[in-house]
């Protein structure tokens, strides 16, 4: 029975994850993960390359 509960929960989040992958893909965010993703749609701000 524990293995059934593991077995969902990972589920779970792998699920909540691709939803959210999903639908910041559809507001045409370039960069998820980071804070500076949503403001600019032409690059990430958090990757400044010297």
């Amino acid at each position: 029975m524990s293995d059934i509960i593991v077995i969902l929960v990972i589920l779970a989040i792998v699920s909540a994850s691709i939803t959210k992958i999903v639908i910041e893909k559809k507001k045409g965010t370039k960069c998820i993960g980071c804070p500076a993703g949503g403001t600019s749609k032409n690059t990430c701000g958090c990757n400044t390359h010297k």
